[in-house]
């Protein structure tokens, strides 16, 4: 599992991901990043390695779900460097992190896989990943330097 001292690699590593997939990380990113090598309790990363060499990551997101009968969670990061694709390496990383959850008591994992990345797709489809005819839709509440909600926010509602 990372540990602060892998948050540059760590960090790094995200930055390709994220840049190659047009989307680059943003400094609320970077600084969850930071925050999962400093062990947020919602959060696992390891760093994935090969002869002593970085090449790749993958990070698991802890949640709670009533749909899905409790503890749930989200491959929110899987990595592989170029070089280190094909070969059944993303397999094997993909069979850890479900290993992973499972001993973490997670019910069910979730991913996200870019819309023209079919060769992640099949790969998540040959693991028993399916896809649920549902949009996954998000709205940042605040960013990571304003503890203000968003605007539309209710403060009375469930009080």
């Amino acid at each position: 599992m990372v540990r602060e001292a892998d948050a540059t690699p760590l960090l790094a590593m995200a930055r390709a991901f994220h840049s190659e997939d047009c989307h680059p990380i943003t400094p609320d990113g970077e600084a969850a990043v930071q925050q999962i090598a400093r062990g947020d309790p919602l959060a696992r990363g390891w760093i994935i390695t090969e002869s002593g060499q970085i090449i790749g990551y993958v990070v698991l997101t802890l949640g709670y779900s009533i749909e899905h009968g409790g503890r749930d969670g989200f491959i929110d990061d899987l990595y592989l460097i170029p070089q280190a694709r094909g070969g059944g390496r993303g397999r094997m990383v993909l069979a850890f992190a479900l290993a992973e959850a499972a001993a973490l008591g997670i019910r069910t994992l979730h991913l996200e896989v870019e819309i023209g990345n079919e060769r992640a797709r099949r790969v998540y489809q040959a693991a028993g990943f399916l896809e649920n005819n549902r949009r996954l839709m998000s709205k940042r509440l605040c960013s990571q330097g304003s503890a203000e909600p968003a605007l539309g926010a209710n403060p009375k509602l469930g009080r």
